[in-house]
């Protein structure tokens, strides 16, 4: 073989590699988009939860007998950074207290604002499960991608790593790192 022929055959394998890794870099940016669109609409609806939570809360004194902190988790979120996965469990838990306070009285129970309200939170659940299974659907084909080989040398390379699926697990018991990898 000549020496213009290996110098080619080099080049076409060095292509044929940079064309590889650029196609699998590819594949992990679109599951990245895809994750950050994911995220934006769970970001949205928490929030949504959360504003209609802390609206709640003027409602409620004001039509109720019940003294101290009402949906103290509420209170307490507005200065506190969470990620999603914490937010979610938070704003679960001071959904079954508002549920509580209007159970408990009979004047809360009646009250426009908050009947709506609750409309709105249950349909608010509807959205937070879709988005959790879309966000998990993509997230398994995404570590499927940063598990395997040999796309898993571009994840390395790249510093993408695994990530935590977003699994609703039950949210009334006392564990509280639950998400699994």
């Amino acid at each position: 073989m000549t020496v213009v022929t290996i110098v080619l055959l080099i080049i076409i394998a060095v292509g044929i590699l940079a064309i590889w890794y650029i196609n699998i870099y590819n594949k992990y940016q679109t599951y990245i988009i895809r994750l950050n669109e994911a995220e934006a609409f769970i970001d949205t609806t928490l929030r949504k939860r959360f504003d209609l939570l802390n609206k709640s809360i003027g409602i409620i004194k004001a039509n109720s007998d019940i003294k101290g902190d009402i949906l103290e988790n509420i209170v307490k979120l507005r200065s506190r950074k969470l990620t999603n996965f914490e937010l979610d469990r938070q704003i679960y838990d001071s959904i079954n207290e508002f549920n509580g306070y209007l159970e408990s009285d009979d004047n809360l129970k009646n009250n426009d604002s908050l009947i709506k309200i609750n409309i709105y939170l249950n349909e608010s659940e509807a959205d937070i499960i879709a988005a959790r299974k879309y966000y998990n659907d993509i997230i398994t084909d995404y570590n499927k991608v940063a598990r395997t080989f040999p796309s898993n040398i571009v994840g390395i390379i790249s510093k993408y790593k695994k990530r935590p699926y977003f699994d609703g697990k039950n949210m009334d018991d006392e564990i509280i790192n639950d998400f699994k990898l």
